[in-house]
C-alpha cells in the first residue's frame, strides 16, 4: 500500500523526474486538509458500530426475503457474517480516506470479494445495496459541520463518495 505521497514520490521517480508544480500543489492541499481528513475518519470511526447496524437495518427492511427462512441471512451465524462482513469493508474505506488512496480498499478488501460471494450463494446487488447505505449514513456523518475542522470538505465528501461506490461496485 502507498499513501499519496509515496505514490506521487514512485511514479516520478520512475520516470526519472522531479515532482510537478501540480503535482507538489496537490501533495500540499493533502496536507492542509489533513485535520477535515481526521475528523472524517474518526467520525466514522466512531460511529462505526451504528452506521453498519443501521445500514443493515435499512437493508432487511428493503429485503426481508435475506433473513426469512432460507435467505442469505438466516440465522444468527449468517447474520454475523453479514454484519462483519459490511463492518469491514467500512474499517477499510476508512483506511483509504486517511490515506487518500484506494488501493488499501482495493488490494486487502476488494479483490476477490465478488468471487467469493458468488462462491456462497451471496447476492452481491444485496452487498452493494448495503454499502450504498452505509455510505448514506456515513456520509450523514461525516459532512455534519458542527465541531470539526472549519472549511469546504465537498471534495473530501465526494473522495469518500467515491470509495464506497468503489466498493459497492466491487461486490454487484
Amino acid at each position: 500500500m502507498l499513501d499519496a505521497f509515496a505514490k506521487v514520490v514512485s511514479q516520478a521517480d520512475a520516470r526519472g523526474e522531479y515532482l510537478s508544480g501540480s503535482q507538489l500543489d496537490a501533495l500540499m492541499n493533502m496536507v492542509r486538509d489533513g485535520n477535515k481528513r481526521m475528523d472524517t475518519v474518526n467520525r466514522i470511526t466512531s460511529n462505526g458500530s451504528a452506521i453498519v447496524a443501521n445500514a443493515a437495518r435499512a437493508l432487511f427492511a428493503e429485503q426481508p426475503q435475506l433473513i426469512a427462512p432460507g435467505g442469505n441471512a438466516y440465522t444468527n451465524r449468517r447474520m454475523a457474517a453479514c454484519l462483519r462482513d459490511m463492518e469491514i469493508i467500512l474499517r477499510y474505506v476508512t483506511y483509504a480516506i486517511f490515506s487518500g488512496d484506494a488501493s488499501v480498499l482495493d488490494d486487502r478488501c476488494l479483490n476477490g470479494l465478488r468471487e467469493t460471494y458468488l462462491a456462497l450463494g451471496t447476492p452481491g446487488a444485496s452487498v452493494a445495496v448495503g454499502v450504498q447505505k452505509m455510505k448514506e449514513a456515513a456520509l450523514a456523518i461525516a459532512g455534519d459541520p458542527n465541531n470539526i475542522t472549519k472549511g469546504d470538505c465537498s471534495a473530501l465528501m465526494s473522495e469518500v463518495s467515491s470509495y464506497f461506490d468503489r466498493a459497492a461496485s466491487a461486490v454487484s
